[in-house]
């Protein structure tokens, strides 16, 4: 009499290898998750609720555009004697000195002698390429960045790794949704931080890999200048 083997003793090993597999995956899962929670905690805790004076002087300030109000709080810094000169980066193509003049109507003597504007930059990793272009043809080695506060933690990252030599005082924008309400009540600055969040923490990774040097994404080389920003036309900068 023959014997015939179990099925069940057969399949065991197979179901052992997916129930190990399942476990791992899910094991795996919640060590991600739990991290990225933990990362966006200390992401928010980097973001300031309330706009707050520099601290210092400085040579030059720098806002980068994409956001309401940035630009006018810039402004604002200038004629207070915070820095020399300005940099408005990532102005679109189109817009004239007129198109800004019109907005800041305050300070037409400043927007004719002491404002730049640099219409090439389409990111956050081009506005601290042309600012840093902008700060060594100035000799500047102290910059006040204005930008929202979402994007300030971001911004610092690739301005610092940019110019190394250059101190860095943030000014960070709040805006008035960002004072009214709870970020957590709106789905729609959810969905924004979570994807400035996302933006930090490749810029983070990518600036760690080329400071060990290993370079995923060669920045383009600085065209080069004789003084203030030269316009081209690039497409606009996308919002930051």
């Amino acid at each position: 009499m023959s014997l015939q083997p179990d099925d069940k003793s057969l399949n065991a090993p197979s179901s052992a290898r997916r129930g190990w597999l399942r476990a791992t995956i899910v094991a795996v899962s919640a060590i991600v998750f739990v991290t990225a929670a933990i990362g966006f905690v200390g992401f928010l805790s980097k973001l300031r609720g309330a706009e707050m004076k520099p601290a210092s002087n400085a040579d030059g300030i720098v806002v980068l555009t994409g956001g309401s109000s940035r630009v006018s709080d810039a402004m604002e810094l200038l004629a207070g004697g915070y820095g020399k000169r300005l940099l408005i980066s990532g102005v679109h193509p189109t817009n004239a000195v007129s198109d800004i003049s019109r907005s800041l109507s305050d300070n037409q003597s400043l927007l004719s002698c002491c404002v730049d504007l640099d219409r090439s930059a389409v990111n956050t990793r081009s506005n601290a390429a042309q600012t840093r272009r902008w700060a060594r043809d100035r000799g500047f080695k102290s910059l006040i960045v204005v930008t929202s506060n979402y994007h300030m933690p971001r911004a610092i990252v690739e301005l610092s790794h940019a110019m190394p030599d250059v101190a860095l005082i943030p000014f960070a924008v709040v805006g008035d949704k960002w004072r009214d309400e709870p970020w957590w009540t709106s789905g729609t600055t959810l969905r924004l931080l979570l994807s400035e969040y996302a933006k930090y923490v490749a810029a983070e990774v990518r600036v760690s890999l080329a400071e060990a040097g290993l370079e995923l994404a060669p920045e383009v080389a600085d065209q080069p200048t004789t003084g203030s920003i030269t316009p081209r036309k690039p497409a606009t900068a996308a919002v930051n």
